[in-house]
């Protein structure tokens, strides 16, 4: 969950997540080492007497060529490892389909029986003390911990998308179409994440809210659930 002045992203609650985290680090030490260089070579030039000496055009140009190409191969391979780890689905434990609506989120549990019920924002006047304002809703999406789970995403009006950054999943929802991804909740607890397309005048009120808990809190909550 975000808090107020915070600058980094919120605690990473997947593996992928993690990942993502690492490769924004070492995006951030090349962009910085890049700007240091460059500010070394701007003091150097405005410092220095100016000289009518001429540097080897080959090898100055050699450098400037190859010095980029080294750094872009340094973010292209781990970005490219990530984006196949994002894309890999193997064997999930549980498939999970996330249909939304203007303005609200149907979630169908097609593994275990017909089970789908919708979920709505609560509305701040029967917001219960202590809960997030905008963010809860009535129903929770309940996935158990450190099993995969596969979502499959759509829309039935317009275009959605539905993310939550602290799994690191975002996913357009687009009608007629359907597109899935994946995700391990490594710890329990509970995961807010909202709509990121803009979908229309009540677009910031279809809050997505993911509570990951152990297998048999799982089992004791599918079992209880109207079909």
């Amino acid at each position: 969950m975000a808090n107020h002045s915070q600058l980094n992203f919120q605690d990473a609650s997947s593996p992928i997540m993690e990942e993502l985290m690492g490769f924004h680090d070492h995006a951030l030490m090349v962009a910085l080492a890049i700007c240091s260089l460059v500010l070394y070579l701007l003091t150097h030039t405005l410092t220095e007497k100016l000289s009518s000496s001429t540097v080897n055009a080959q090898v100055i140009e050699l450098v400037w060529t190859i010095l980029p190409a080294m750094v872009l191969v340094t973010l292209a391979l781990p970005s490219l490892r990530i984006l196949y780890m994002m894309d890999e689905i193997n064997e999930p434990d549980l498939t999970l389909k996330a249909i939304g609506h203007q303005w609200y989120w149907t979630y169908e549990y097609t593994d275990l029986k017909d089970l789908t019920f919708d979920s709505y924002m609560i509305p701040t006047a029967d917001l219960p003390l202590g809960h997030f304002r905008l963010l809860e809703v009535d129903h929770r999406v309940i996935v158990p911990m450190n099993s995969t789970i596969r979502v499959i995403v759509t829309a039935d009006d317009v275009l959605h998308s539905w993310a939550v950054p602290s799994l690191g999943v975002k996913t357009d929802a687009i009608p007629g179409r359907l597109n899935q991804t994946s995700f391990l909740a490594s710890r329990p607890g509970v995961f807010y994440g909202q709509c990121s397309e803009i979908c229309g005048a009540n677009h910031s009120f279809m809050p997505i809210v993911v509570e990951s808990t152990p297998l048999a809190d799982f089992e004791n909550w599918s079992s209880l659930m109207p079909s």
